[in-house]
């Protein structure tokens, strides 16, 4: 089918999925781009297309047609491709290893760029609370690169899930001016590493729940890393 209108019923409900509180509404979202969309088609999440009206684009979905004036209307990107692909959410479950708990990033791009760097060092459970950012935003998936696709993300309340599992994890949390060099923790199979907000870092509340503050030694004409340089500094040691 082809869509050519941006005042198509459909057509406007999907431009409804930039804003957050309609993709939590209908559990869906949208992607946009070759490389999203396979991501999201080979790990399940993928359920209809929309492309470009005469394109040779085949994957084991729905597929419609949409035109120029339509791609315009639902793009976010300077130089669209054409490409939309609408996912349905999945339910994650909680998996026992590496865990990584984010306490309020709020930044889109640092919290997709975390998400990359967890999978790249093999991180089981991502932790976030309802302070950060939307794991399921377009800039949050495109900073990640995708690997929002392939990583295990759950939203809890992290002081009530650290006490959970802190009998079975050694919980690290990070600060800036005090604890232990990042290269003098021990290695373990089973730890719980938390990275706060961008401005405020971690909560004391989660600070004090943890067995060991760490941070990485640097030039002191430095004051403070980005959140996510930081982290991705912290899961490749630990790897």
């Amino acid at each position: 089918m082809l869509y050519s209108s941006i005042n198509n019923p459909k057509i406007k409900k999907l431009n409804m999925l930039k804003q957050k509180k309609f993709r939590d509404k209908e559990n869906i979202f949208m992607v946009e781009g070759d490389h999203l969309v396979k991501e999201a088609y080979n790990n399940g999440f993928l359920k209809e297309i929309l492309i470009p009206e005469k394109s040779n684009y085949k994957l084991d979905v729905e597929i419609n047609e949409i035109s120029e004036s339509v791609i315009k209307y639902l793009t976010e990107l300077e130089n669209p491709t054409g490409i939309f692909g609408i996912c349905e959410k999945k339910q994650m479950k909680f998996k026992e290893g590496k865990i990584l708990v984010l306490d309020g990033v709020q930044d889109p791009g640092n919290l997709g760029t975390i998400i990359r760097s967890s999978i790249a060092f093999n991180i089981d459970t991502i932790i976030i609370n309802d302070k950060c950012a939307d794991i399921y935003s377009s800039k949050v998936i495109r900073a990640s690169q995708g690997m929002i696709f392939n990583a295990n993300i759950i939203k809890e309340d992290l002081g009530k899930i650290i006490k959970n599992i802190k009998e079975n994890h050694k919980i690290y949390a990070t600060k800036v001016d005090g604890g232990k060099k990042l290269k003098d923790i021990e290695k373990t199979k089973k730890f719980v590493i938390i990275m706060g907000n961008e401005g405020n870092g971690v909560s004391e509340e989660l600070v004090k729940m943890s067995d060991e503050n760490i941070y990485i030694p640097m030039n002191e004409k430095c004051e403070s890393l980005n959140v996510a340089v930081a982290t991705s500094i912290i899961l490749y040691e630990l790897s």
